[in-house]
């Protein structure tokens, strides 16, 4: 097993930046449940943050703690910070049942 405290102070890192056991990670606390997509990028995803009720979002509305919808697919969201930041995180709805 991989002790990340001792990895971080080998590669001369920071102790407290290493996460602690338990923490979720922020793709964790969104689930897609919903999407209307309008083309171009544009729309609406209904979206559940940390277990609680899914709620509309339009495309350019925070989510929350700095996570913006920057753009909706038909079957995918994408998170950023803002509206001209990179993708960091991508969404998509659970596979459908055959």
């Amino acid at each position: 097993m991989l002790d990340a405290a001792a990895l971080s102070r080998l590669l001369g890192g920071d102790i407290a930046a290493v996460a602690a056991p338990g923490v979720t990670d922020a793709s964790s606390r969104f689930r897609l449940a919903g999407v209307i997509a309008s083309g171009g990028g544009q729309g609406v995803a209904l979206v559940s943050v940390d277990g609680k009720p899914a709620k509309p979002y339009r495309v350019g509305s925070f989510l929350e703690d700095g996570w913006m919808l920057q753009s909706v697919e038909p079957r995918s969201v994408a998170l950023a910070p803002d509206a001209s930041a990179p993708v960091r995180m991508r969404l998509e709805l659970p596979a459908r049942a055959r």
